[in-house]
């Protein structure tokens, strides 16, 4: 039913039953909407009925993940919901933080390290986009000479583009201190810190170390980590360690003036002397495995992290691969991994696609080109909830032409310039270089997803 032919008393009757089949009102405890769905945090599981949940005509998909059951409802009609259950107090308003620190509680600790990591990445997502994007249509203009290297509108354009990865652990420590409890602009202070001008370009440091200094008879080279993403990390949380426990010991007189002070001259000092060099070490070492794995693994890498990677976001745990990603970006100046990515969203709307056409039912019709076309965009979540793993074998479907689109775009070297885009939006952040072969392989993951649906085939629901 089209949200514009439901009257008031429609939506009202649809948040009674969405209350009742999640338990009732006291089963719940904090409930929050994002642009499509419900997303609920339950006391009890097991007391939704996720059937007859997805029995109401309004609703396109119900699923437990990352501590939250969400119900898909759709752009303009959870708002209305929602808004119902608190004018009839079935639910009281509740923040974003709030539902996320109720949900927490029901993770297990891999859950909530990539939750954490999630709530860092996410916010600074648009940043990194657009400057990717930038950079991918500076490189686009010099290839095909829209623009002169050499000139100053480059040199300005140039300087817009990389200005989100220099100063990205600036960008990082103001994101990062939300979730650690650190003070936020003493975190972006420490994020300066370690990009100072005063020490020498991260990017420079392959032919060595220029300078070091001596403090307190500690030799400490003057390395700056401009692009790098755990060593801030690390000392914001350990940042926000030692803000806390001053606070314990400093009188609250003297508060103001100490606290700030000895919190960042602590956290600064320990930052340069220990935390950076580390940080960097573990950093380096993961690019330098995956790096690895994709160039001697090769289509194999593509094959497996294509065909399962619709299985990681079930679990929630994807979302600690933006961290992941930015430290590729900086160590190798390439994000190799988020096309495979893409290619398993993609797919989960060929198999959405072929659904569409084969089932006989419906609702679940009406709900699988929509999904589709949101899976081209990037968004899986109706498709995959909704359509493709409620049916079963439709999500294996997918997870086969996942594979074949990533093992292709791994065959091309299909790189992308920054993190967060994917199905076409995806295109805007590829390499130059990589565009054509980008877009091939969607057509692959998608073709595939959609033939393998239709060879398998799925019971359909009645």
């Amino acid at each position: 039913m089209d949200i514009k032919q439901l009257t008031k008393n429609d939506i009202k009757q649809l948040a009674e039953d969405i209350i009742h089949l999640v338990g009732g009102k006291e089963n719940i405890e904090s409930a929050v909407h994002c642009a499509t769905r419900l997303r609920m945090v339950l006391r009890d599981d097991k007391k939704a009925n996720k059937e007859k949940l997805e029995q109401l005509s309004e609703v396109k998909g119900c699923f437990s993940t990352a501590g939250q059951f969400q119900i898909i409802l759709g752009q303009g009609l959870v708002n209305k919901v929602y808004q119902e259950m608190v004018n009839e107090g079935y639910i009281s308003l509740s923040s974003e933080d709030e539902s996320k620190n109720a949900a927490m509680k029901k993770l297990n600790p891999i859950q909530k390290f990539a939750r954490v990591l999630s709530n860092i990445f996410v916010p600074i997502i648009p940043a990194i986009v657009a400057s990717g994007l930038l950079m991918g249509l500076l490189g686009m203009s010099t290839r095909f000479g829209w623009i002169e290297g050499n000139t100053g509108l480059f040199t300005l354009l140039d300087m817009f583009s990389n200005a989100a990865f220099v100063f990205l652990p600036i960008l990082i420590a103001f994101s990062a201190a939300k979730e650690f409890g650190a003070n936020p602009y003493l975190a972006a202070a420490l994020g300066g810190i370690l990009i100072h001008p005063a020490l020498q370009n991260a990017w420079t440091v392959g032919s060595g170390i220029e300078k070091t200094i001596d403090v307190f008879g500690m030799e400490i080279g003057m390395v700056g980590y401009q692009g790098t993403v755990l060593p801030i990390l690390i000392a914001v949380y350990i940042m926000g360690i030692i803000e806390k426990n001053l606070r314990k010991i400093i009188p609250n007189s003297l508060d103001i003036l100490l606290t700030p002070f000895l919190t960042l001259m602590i956290s600064g000092f320990i930052s340069l002397i220990a935390i950076g060099p580390l940080g960097r070490f573990i950093g380096d070492g993961i690019s330098f495995v995956l790096t690895n794995v994709y160039d001697k693994a090769g289509v194999l890498s593509g094959l497996l992290f294509g065909g399962v990677y619709s299985s990681i976001v079930i679990t929630g745990v994807h979302h600690s691969f933006h961290a992941i990603e930015a430290g590729l970006l900086s160590s190798v100046g390439v994000n190799f991994l988020l096309p495979i990515w893409s290619m398993a969203n993609v797919a989960q709307g060929g198999a959405a696609t072929a659904v569409y056409f084969k089932t006989k039912n419906t609702k679940i019709k009406s709900i699988a080109l929509p999904a589709a076309t949101s899976c081209l965009l990037g968004i899986t979540e109706a498709a995959i909830f909704g359509v493709n793993l409620r049916l079963g074998k439709p999500f294996i479907a997918a997870a086969i032409g996942g594979a074949i689109g990533g093992a292709y775009v791994v065959l091309t070297k299909v790189g992308m310039t920054a993190l967060g885009a994917t199905g076409i939006p995806g295109v805007a952040i590829t390499d130059i270089n990589s565009m054509f072969n980008y877009i091939v392989g969607m057509i692959l993951a998608f073709a595939g997803a959609f033939v393998a649906t239709y060879i398998i085939g799925f019971k359909d629901l009645d």
